[in-house]
């Protein structure tokens, strides 16, 4: 297999919320090479799944041109779908999963997956709450930013 030409972006998202639903934050923690870019935000009423999605969405969206992504991630709800293709499935179902019911937060898996399309992305699933410091540091930055949308 050729090896990509396009630089390669290390990525750290995580996403949080007070309550679930509730008010919720995303961050991203995006570096290549020596340069390390802290981006976050969040919504006064969303779920954490929502927000996991959403915080690499941004990361993603915030690439000026296409790359090799190596995004990490402690949600195992984004790393299955990917790695077990659901969106596969949910796509040819209607966007309907196995259950026949509408697949939850479809605009936003939409909108991540155009971002696959557009980079080349890894996901690589972390362990949250542990010893991963940029894990950690997207955490301290998505609890922020819910906090501010109380």
């Amino acid at each position: 297999m050729a090896m990509s030409s396009k630089k390669e972006v290390i990525v750290y998202t995580d996403g949080a919320c007070k309550g679930n639903p509730g008010p919720g934050g995303w961050a991203a923690v995006l570096m290549y090479g020596d340069v390390k870019r802290e981006i976050s935000g969040g919504e006064r009423h969303t779920t954490n799944n929502r927000m996991e999605l959403m915080a690499a969405i941004q990361a993603l969206e915030a690439m000026k041109e296409p790359v090799h992504v190596r995004l990490h991630t402690d949600s195992a709800y984004m790393v299955n779908c990917f790695r077990q293709r659901w969106h596969e499935r949910w796509s040819r179902n209607g966007w309907m999963n196995s259950n026949k019911q509408p697949v939850e937060n479809r605009d936003l898996w939409e909108r991540l997956l155009a971002q696959t399309r557009r980079h080349t992305v890894e996901f690589i699933k972390v362990k949250g709450h542990s010893t991963d410091k940029w894990n950690n540091r997207c955490d301290e930055l998505a609890v922020a930013a819910a906090a501010k949308h109380v």
